[in-house]
């Protein structure tokens, strides 16, 4: 999952016109070719924190319905912690952060230690690579933009991607020109593909604004929602907080740096700001991010996001055979992805479940990342749960981890 397919938005030298609007890359259905050059020891569980104290006592949430309205079980949250702890006494993922949430109450786990030579301890304000759980998160900037009717749905997106006569060469322009030299693999509305529309809205939404897509997500996303650790990259005053990210050999399982946290690849701003997948963030900051959304759009009395907003984003999006199509892969060749779990469906950004097929509920919403973290809100069980790992997915062990997390997670539910 560290790397991932691409989708465009231009037609192919001698193709003829095509339905290119904003909605194809909220979707993500548009396609175009791949080959674009992009600018783009473990210790036994260390720490058990609750937003209180180390006991693993829960607390209510401000802004949230009341605790009472669901409770979370405590022998649930038992459970929760033995099974996260036997995957760190395997000694395959050195340490992690998970975090439940339901109405008014929040629990935290931070287990393992930051290297896997040991040393310091996973904190809950472990800052973690998002991967690809960036995507639900980006595509928030998009939407205030739609509340407020600066961009519109069913607009030509080369109103806001037309090349930049005379502009500097900056690198989101040359990535979109390289970009628009590619061919469709799809036209419009004929297949849903997966990623690179959302690098694509990232640049629309840097065009229409006037300003770095980072500065309007802290500006309208970030700030708004006490996001204070969410961004593109690390600073230097907190880059201790940063682990390595680690990619297993897929044969042996011997766990290799990737990424080093001093000198790696988030530790300076990028040249390009991914919004399929560049974020880094915490735990708290991705919690507040949910909570917002299975709100309603809405954090301690404040409106982010319109209610309809919020719905759009966590309904599907898929046509009745496109979901036919990815819930028959999903059905058929899940093994392939190491048991990661079937969703059905795609929203704005991010998966919805449309069938039962493990302990999720239909209706439940978010996403994975192929650096061992994992993003999603239940909005029937008001329940939100989030996992980051510092291991990347290119074995099955953070998968495992990801779906033994959400097996136990929902045992927390003692209505």
């Amino acid at each position: 999952m560290m790397g991932n397919s691409g989708s465009g938005f231009t037609d192919a030298p001698g193709h003829g016109p095509s339905r290119r609007s904003v909605l194809g890359a909220l979707s993500a259905v548009p396609l175009a070719a791949g080959g674009l050059v992009a600018a783009s020891s473990t210790a036994e569980a260390s720490t058990t924190a609750s937003t209180a104290t180390a006991s693993g006592a829960s607390v209510s949430s401000p802004g949230n319905p009341s605790s009472k309205d669901a409770p979370i079980s405590k022998a649930g949250l038992r459970r929760l912690r033995e099974v996260l702890a036997g995957h760190m006494a395997s000694k395959r993922i050195p340490g992690l952060v998970a975090l439940v949430s339901r109405g008014g109450q929040t629990h935290v786990e931070a287990l393992g230690t930051m290297r896997a030579e040991g040393g310091a301890p996973m904190r809950r304000d472990t800052i973690f690579r998002m991967a690809s759980t960036t995507k639900p998160v980006s595509m928030a900037a998009a939407m205030v933009l739609l509340d407020e009717c600066r961009i519109r749905l069913d607009d030509p997106v080369e109103r806001g991607l037309y090349p930049q006569e005379g502009a500097p060469n900056l690198a989101p322009d040359e990535w979109m020109r390289r970009l628009g030299t590619l061919p469709l693999m799809y036209q419009p509305g004929e297949h849903w593909q997966y990623n690179m529309s959302h690098d694509v809205l990232g640049v629309l939404v840097a065009r229409v604004t006037g300003k770095p897509f980072e500065t309007f997500l802290r500006e309208r996303i970030f700030d708004p929602l006490g996001m204070k650790d969410t961004g593109f990259h690390v600073p230097a005053g907190k880059i201790d907080r940063l682990p390595p990210l680690y990619s297993p050999d897929p044969v042996s399982g011997k766990l290799v740096v990737w990424d080093e946290a001093v000198g790696g690849r988030v530790s300076k701003p990028p040249v390009f700001q991914s919004g399929g997948g560049g974020l880094v963030s915490t735990v708290d900051d991705y919690h507040a991010y949910f909570r917002m959304l299975l709100n309603g759009g809405v954090h301690n009395g404040q409106r982010i996001l319109s209610r309809p907003a919020v719905e759009m984003m966590t309904s599907n999006r898929l046509s009745p055979q496109e979901t036919a199509f990815r819930t028959e892969m999903a059905k058929k060749y899940v093994h392939v992805s190491f048991g990661q779990g079937q969703h059905g469906g795609w929203g704005f950004g991010m998966a919805v479940r449309t069938y039962r097929a493990d302990y999720a509920s239909v209706g439940q919403f978010g996403w994975d990342g192929g650096a061992g973290t994992s993003t999603y809100g239940d909005p029937d069980k008001q329940l939100a749960g989030i996992l980051l790992t510092q291991v990347g997915t290119t074995n099955p062990d953070s998968t495992r981890a990801i779906l033994d997390f959400w097996t136990t997670l929902y045992q927390v539910i003692d209505d």
